[in-house]
């Protein structure tokens, strides 16, 4: 062979065939022949970082690749040839970000994996904001259902109700491993009882439900304006509350402001304690940004924690979706943790935060489930009250949350033309005005749809 640029360009070729092509295009594809001294293959990268994962992870397949091409065994030098830093700090931080932006989400995510924690109190980071809930979610852990009994944690959307919920069934299974601790979500509540009924397995569903010894349900306001599952989960409650067991459910809101939920339950969600949880404060959002920083071992230089705290006030979710883009820029462009970068990761969080747009069939199917008719049922020509009660609702949502045209919306409810559509817009919002209960019935729909 003419050089040792040949060479190295048959071991690459070696390690391309033992190595996936994410981390084969990460950290194996930049590297760069130096020459060759000794019995002693030298190569270099462009940073001190990738230097590092190299010399850890991917020595091993550059030794073997060497001895496969030459026929003896080499000894493999990375170096470091460090890129000139009289570059505008702003401009980098642009061009990693568009480098990032070349990954897929999967390999983003990938990048990032190793910060995640079991969700039990030792991994709950508590300040003034949460410490009542987080108490009153420790004191049933340790006694179940003879502390509050239900308890009804409330707040919004990424503030840590769900992890108080599984810290309580995973205290709950430790100390009594015999316990029959069942956890869902209220909207997949509704979906088996559909089920159960469609399939005539409600026997089944009853047993299953009503047997627990905790019962955990997250995000209980979508059982609101469904008659037939507010009217199971009532019998559920009743049964497991006379029965001395536990119940534990969150919310988005409190039980009074659940327009569509009906009173007996209202009523019976507020026997035990209600315990809400606010957004967190200026500590304890830096507290959570430096405890996912640790998990990732990603060095986070003080400023930064403190910029991202300072930026993000209001969704624990953000704060840790931050972490783990400064992780992943971090991985896989090689750039170091810095305000700069921080900003192009917030940015990102915000852009990737923004509502998605809600699909026409989850609309329907929502509307549907609300009136107790199939999305087929909305689509088709039927003309009785309930469904063409739901099909008005379904176009008056889709209008309200999507902004589709007229026509747009006529199509997706069974070709119907836009006379149709104008029509139902019209008599939902006049019934609206004049019926207080359809009202709340309608803007619990619109709420869920936009929280889910």
């Amino acid at each position: 062979m003419e050089s040792f640029a040949e060479v190295f360009t048959l071991v690459k070729e070696y390690c391309k065939k033992e190595v996936s092509p994410v981390p084969y295009d990460l950290w194996i594809a930049p590297i760069q022949p130096v020459g060759f001294e000794d019995g002693k293959a030298r190569l270099s990268v462009n940073s001190s970082f990738m230097q590092d994962v190299v010399s850890k992870k991917y020595m091993d397949v550059l030794t073997r690749g060497f001895s496969e091409v030459m026929g003896f065994p080499a000894e493999v030098e990375i170096l470091c040839v460090e890129k000139p830093t009289e570059v505008n700090p702003i401009l980098a931080a642009e061009e990693q970000s568009v480098a990032f932006n070349r990954y897929s989400p999967e390999e983003i995510e990938k990048s990032s994996q190793g910060g995640d924690y079991e969700y039990t109190f030792a991994t709950f980071i508590v300040g003034n904001s949460n410490k009542f809930a987080h108490a009153a979610a420790q004191a049933v852990a340790a006694n179940p259902a003879k502390a509050y009994n239900p308890l009804f944690i409330y707040g919004g959307s990424g503030l840590g109700k769900t992890h108080l919920m599984l810290a309580i069934m995973s205290e709950i299974k430790q100390n009594h491993p015999d316990y029959n601790c069942i956890y869902i979500k209220g909207e997949e509540f509704t979906n088996q009882i559909v089920d159960a009924i469609k399939n005539d397995t409600t026997n089944e569903f009853h047993n299953k439900y009503r047997s627990a010894d905790v019962l955990l349900v997250d995000d209980i306001q979508f059982i609101g304006g469904k008659e037939r599952t507010q009217e199971e989960f009532f019998h559920t409650f009743e049964t497991l509350h006379q029965n001395g067991k536990q119940i534990i459910l969150t919310s988005d809101r409190p039980p009074k402001e659940i327009k569509t939920l009906e009173d007996r339950l209202k009523t019976r969600f507020e026997w035990g304690l209600l315990a809400d949880i606010q957004p967190p404060d200026f500590e304890t959002r830096v507290a959570i940004v430096r405890r996912k920083a640790e998990l990732m071992d990603l060095d986070m230089p003080p400023e930064v924690s403190e910029y991202i705290a300072n930026k993000l006030k209001s969704n624990i979710r953000q704060l840790e979706g931050v972490v783990k883009k400064l992780k992943a820029y971090k991985l896989l462009v090689g750039s170091p943790t810095t305000i700069l970068i921080a900003q192009n990761a917030i940015r990102d969080i915000f852009n990737d935060s923004q509502p998605i747009q809600v699909t026409v069939e989850r609309i329907i199917s929502e509307v549907g489930r609300t009136y107790g008719v199939t999305p087929d049922e909305i689509r088709s020509q039927k003309r009785t009250a309930h469904i063409s009660t739901a099909r008005q609702v379904s176009a008056y949502v889709i209008r309200e949350i999507t902004q589709a045209s007229m026509q747009a919306i006529g199509d997706e409810l069974g070709n119907r033309d836009h006379s149709t559509i104008v029509y139902a817009i019209g008599q939902v919002e006049s019934r609206m005005k004049e019926d207080t209960h359809f009202k709340e019935t309608v803007e619990d729909i619109v709420k869920n749809i936009r929280d889910s």
